[in-house]
């Protein structure tokens, strides 16, 4: 099972920085598509539109990084509630591990704090945000995996 673990999560990753470096999405599409594609979620594909006002820190403002408020987004698609009144524990938990893993990780949550030393639009922004958008992707993978009992539910 860790074998497969591993190769969900790379597969996830990879996929994730293809549809960012490529412009085909940015970093919150890329991260919930990924994860979405590669665990089959059943997600319909369109549905991806949801996450599209999150990049550059919420529609340009520099707030909270779209990878993150993505990934937020793919954790919910797992084990968000899914009718009122529903418990929402888990995906509170969750939510929280990547936020903790991805400020201790990268100092800041902040997009406009994570891309400061990247001129926007430059190779150099294209490449540091794909990483990220890959990395935020894998911590989110992780965090399903790490939480089995989710995952009993898709397979």
């Amino acid at each position: 099972m860790k074998k497969i673990n591993e190769q969900l999560i790379k597969e996830a990753k990879q996929l994730a920085e293809m549809y960012y470096s490529q412009g085909k999405y940015l970093c919150s599409e890329a991260v919930l598509s990924a994860v979405n594609e590669v665990l089959d979620c059943g997600m319909p594909q369109e549905y991806v539109r949801l996450t599209s006002g999150f990049p550059v820190g919420m529609g340009g403002a520099g707030c909270s990084c779209g990878a993150v408020t993505g990934g937020q987004c793919a954790i919910g698609l797992v084990q968000g509630r899914s009718k009122p009144g529903g418990s929402n524990k888990k995906v509170m938990k969750l939510s929280r591990q990547l936020h903790d893993r991805f400020r201790e990780k990268n100092k800041s949550i902040c997009c406009r704090v994570l891309i400061k030393d990247y001129e926007f639009g430059s190779k150099q922004h294209i490449e540091r945000c794909t990483r990220v958008t890959g990395e935020t992707c894998e911590m989110v993978m992780e965090i399903l995996m790490e939480n089995q009992g989710i995952l009993a539910n898709l397979f």
